[in-house]
Order: structure tokens, then sequence, then C-alpha cells
């Protein structure tokens, strides 16, 4: 996937904020500091275009990254970050469920989770929440270059026990470092946009 342009279109809070040009659009969960936005960057090849932060719970709107002007990838606040308020995780919580809710142009979700570690209760739970709106997901491993490649298929056997995915559902093993998954992921973007 060739990008030509990337543009910071739209931060929104709710419904009435969202684009209105119809165009396809890929959501991203994740815990905090699970890499969403090192993510971004890969695929889009920019470096510090969806910022990277020290701090977690950093998003707070919902934010609509316009590629190629023919696509959207929208990037949620991360969830399971124990600092952030109740309120303020319950505000998040209505937010992203608007959007799934009401999103007809959404048309694949992928959820990001740390390959070093088993899916924690909040990633079983987002992916049960998923499902329960019935939406395709492709699970996406990141910071898999921090465990050695003989050991993979072990953590990926763990993950997929943890959430198991439903069949349609897919895993991809990602790393913005050694650029794995990458072109996977650019390549289940445009078989979707030409759908």
């Amino acid at each position: 996937m060739k990008i030509t342009s990337v543009e910071m279109k739209i931060s929104a809070v709710r419904v009435s904020q969202y684009p209105e040009d119809n165009l396809p659009e890929f959501l991203m969960v994740g815990r905090s500091n699970v890499g969403k936005s090192s993510f971004i960057n890969t695929l889009i090849h920019r470096k510090n275009f969806a910022r990277t932060s020290s701090r977690p719970g950093k998003t707070q709107t919902l934010n609509f990254y316009l590629i190629n002007e023919k696509f959207y990838l929208v990037d949620v606040p991360g969830y399971g970050y124990a600092l952030t308020s109740k309120r303020t995780q319950e505000k998040f919580g209505k937010m992203i469920e608007d959007y799934l809710a009401n999103r007809e142009n959404l048309k694949h979700v992928f959820m990001l989770v740390d390959f070093r570690h088993k899916p924690t209760k909040d990633d079983i739970l987002m992916y049960n929440y998923l499902k329960y709106f019935n939406l395709p997901v492709t699970i996406v491993a990141t910071k898999v270059d921090k465990i050695t490649k003989g050991q993979w298929d072990k953590y990926k056997n763990i993950i997929l026990k943890e959430l198991d995915l439903v069949h349609g559902d897919d895993l991809v093993l990602f790393s913005s470092i050694l650029k794995e998954g990458k072109e996977t992921i650019q390549n289940l973007i445009e078989s979707k946009i030409s759908e």
C-alpha cells in the first residue's frame, strides 16, 4: 500500500462529530501502552504522526486519521489504565459503545494485545464485547521483537487459547521495529476497502 496522504481529520467525543463522507473505517482498540500509536505510524510510514506517550491513557477522544483520502484509521482511548478515574472510564465506554453500535462504515477492528503477556481480563472482555456487536476482528500481537523467534509459536498459542477466537477472526504478529505484519495488515485493509 502506497501512502500518499495522511491527515488527522477529526477528534470526536460524540456521534454528531464523526466524519460524514461515508468512507470505510478501521478501528483500533487495545490497552493503554499496547503500542497503538506505533502501530498507526508503522502502517502509514510516518515517524511521529500518531503521538506515542510515556503517560498511558492520554488519548481521550476518537481520533479519525484520513489516509489517502480513501479510508480512516480510528483510534480510541486505551482501556485498562488503573489511574483513569471511574467517571472517565464510563465516559470512554459510552463513547466507544456509541461508535460500535451506530457506525455502518466500520469495516474491521484491529484489537491490539501485547505479545509478551497473557491477554488480561480487560482484553478478553473487549474481544467478547466486539463479538457482541458481531464485528470482524483481527488480533494484532504487538512487540513481537521483544520475544525470540523460536518462542513465537508458544506465545501465539497462549493468546489464541485465552481469547478463543471465533471462526473468521485472525491473529497477526506485529512489530513496528521489524515491520513484521505490516504488509499483512495493509493487504487486509485494501481487500476490505474493495469489498
